[in-house]
């Protein structure tokens, strides 16, 4: 039951990550009721800093850090506890990450993975039944099975070992004491605790966001996580250890192996779990350079989806019929491409090379004519095996977060816990992931080809989040940007990198632009926010715009560069707010 109980706060003891040795070695070898959005651009002369997400107590968290002299690395760590407690239907303590990171004085870009990872033990056949068939979505979603060893804190422990500045120790105290002493419950954690979305009524959900007379919590109540501060204390003296190994790696393995279902996750995956480090995927376009993780994120479809737009005049159709219809067919051949190539490449060859290659892009860009080819079929790049059709069916849990500090170092981070409130199924005041139903369900096709993206031990799923940090020729910090939206996300980071870049709009205005996700033979759009011209113009070009695509909306999130200092943007759709200091 949401209830307050008095914590003792226990001794904070000094943490120095684990991690700081498999970072220095990876570093040589080198994502309810919309709210109106607040930005704010920061005043001439006021120092360079800024942080955007999508929940105005996790900004606050974050900006509290950046006052105390923390990094963009530190203020992360704070904005993720926080909106693990109060946003926990799209990112936790639970889940998985990916971060892209600005260092202002090497002007290098290094990407961090915190993907989650199956069970050694986990076959193709995973999410299979008893009657030798896959799964449906929602018994999956709600099985021990879905559940990979959570790698977000882990990833920002390895990242904030090589980043940050102030103690590993300090970072937790806003979330713990929201968590302790209660706060507003958000209208959109409310309104996920009432919604539809199976994993609200799981008998978990149900105990926490269940009011003592039996109501659910509506947006205002206060809400108090005494399980939750305790963990953000453990997590705070012992850094990812506190989560990987120990009371709270049995409690989730326990939960895990609760039926129906069970899954095979163990205290050893948990132990085992490393987050990974890499130089970022970075290339041109047009005067800028754009970096993004690499595979298994969304990162390379959408520098693909770029590079297809860069042979095309988009940028002198801003906004426009010529332009959105631009925009809508390199969408469709970037998906065709993610959806057959994209994998974990510890596991599969993804030929990232070929997909990247300007005389590949330039091949995909010609198939784009004056109307629209009934269907799209994937290309053949440099470097590519033979892959079954994919048949993942991505969900949305997810947000983005973006930070920049008084040094100029940037943090571009999208974490998830895959479906709205994971599994549903709860530990220690937290959601777990079911990251793992972002496999596959179908391992290979009839004649035996191998899915890119089919489940393996040890292997990290397929993901759409794709931070995105972009730099100038000089490798100067322009603009970050990120969104949560399931297989949306592709289309959402690469509509808002247009209207930024190509069609030169403000931040936040290119982030408030209609969504348009171009896919196969569909068009789903928000179409109430496209005008009569636009949708009479984008039908007469052979496109029908359609609602109801079922994806999660967007929540973008994004800094920029200005003469006068940071500006930022947040998405209406969601309740975030981007401030300075």
């Amino acid at each position: 039951m949401v209830k307050s109980v008095v914590q003792e706060r226990a001794r904070p003891v000094k943490f120095k990550s684990p991690f700081a040795a498999l970072a220095l070695a990876a570093l040589l070898s080198a994502c309810a009721t919309p709210q109106p959005a607040v930005s704010e651009t920061a005043p001439a002369g006021a120092p360079g800093a800024m942080v955007a997400a999508a929940n105005p107590m996790a900004v606050e968290a974050g900006l509290k850090v950046l006052r105390a002299g923390g990094t963009a690395v530190d203020a992360a760590v704070a904005v993720q506890a926080t909106l693990g407690l109060v946003e926990p239907q799209s990112s936790g303590l639970g889940g998985g990450a990916f971060l892209t990171y600005y260092d202002a004085r090497t002007k290098q870009v290094t990407a961090y993975n915190g993907r989650e990872t199956a069970p050694k033990a986990a076959t193709p056949k995973l999410f299979y039944g008893e009657d030798g068939k896959p799964m449906n979505r929602t018994t999956a979603i709600l099985s021990g099975r879905s559940t990979g060893a959570p790698g977000a804190v882990a990833m920002l422990a390895l990242a904030q070992s090589q980043h940050g500045k102030l103690a590993w120790k300090d970072l937790f105290g806003e979330a713990e004491r929201l968590a302790d002493e209660g706060f507003a419950a958000p209208r959109r954690m409310a309104a996920a605790a009432s919604g539809r979305a199976p994993q609200a009524g799981t008998p978990d959900a149900i105990a926490y966001f269940t009011k003592p007379d039996g109501t659910k919590i509506q947006a205002g109540d206060t809400v108090r996580n005494p399980a939750y501060a305790a963990t953000v204390r453990k997590i705070a003296a012992e850094g990812p250890k506190a989560l990987l190994e120990g009371e709270i790696a049995q409690a989730i393995v326990a939960k895990v192996k609760e039926g129906p279902n069970p899954g095979e996750l163990s205290l050893e995956d948990l132990k085992a779990y490393r987050p990974k480090a890499e130089a970022a995927l970075c290339r041109p376009y047009r005067a800028y350079i754009v970096c993004t993780p690499g595979a298994p994120s969304g990162g390379p479809a959408v520098l693909e989806g770029l590079g297809i737009l860069e042979q095309t005049d988009i940028a002198k159709h801003p906004n426009s019929v010529e332009g959105w219809y631009l925009f809508s067919q390199a969408s469709r051949l970037m998906y065709a491409d993610r959806d057959r190539y994209m994998g974990d490449p510890d596991f599969v060859d993804v030929p990232v090379q070929g997909l990247l290659d300007p005389a590949y892009l330039a091949e995909r860009a010609r198939l784009i004519g004056p109307s629209p080819a009934a269907s799209v079929a994937p290309g053949s790049p440099r470097g590519a095996g033979v892959r079954a059709p994919d048949r993942t069916q991505e969900v949305s849990g997810t947000t983005h977060l973006v930070v920049v500090d008084r040094w100029g170092n940037v943090v571009s981070m999208t974490t998830t816990v895959e479906s709205t409130f994971g599994s549903g199924r709860m530990v220690h005041g937290f959601f777990l992931n079911n990251q793992l139903t972002d496999f596959s369900f179908n391992p290979e096709d009839r004649d035996g080809a191998p899915a890119a993206n089919a489940v393996a031990g040890g292997k990290r799923p397929r993901s759409s989040m794709a931070p995105a940090i972009v730099l100038d020729k000089n490798r100067r910090f322009v603009a970050a940007v990120g969104s949560p939206g399931g297989p949306s996300i592709l289309a959402y980071n690469l509509k808002a990198l247009v209207g930024m870049l190509d069609w030169k709009l403000p931040v936040q205005d290119a982030i408030n632009l209609p969504n348009l996700i171009a896919g196969g033979s569909f068009y789903a759009a928000e179409v109430d926010k496209f005008s009569p011209e636009l949708t009479a113009g984008l039908e007469a070009r052979g496109i029908k715009l359609t609602s109801g695509f079922g994806a999660e909306g967007s929540g973008l999130h994004g800094i920029e560069v200005t003469p006068q200092g940071l500006r930022g943007g947040a998405d209406p759709r969601r309740e975030g707010v981007a401030k300075a200091p």
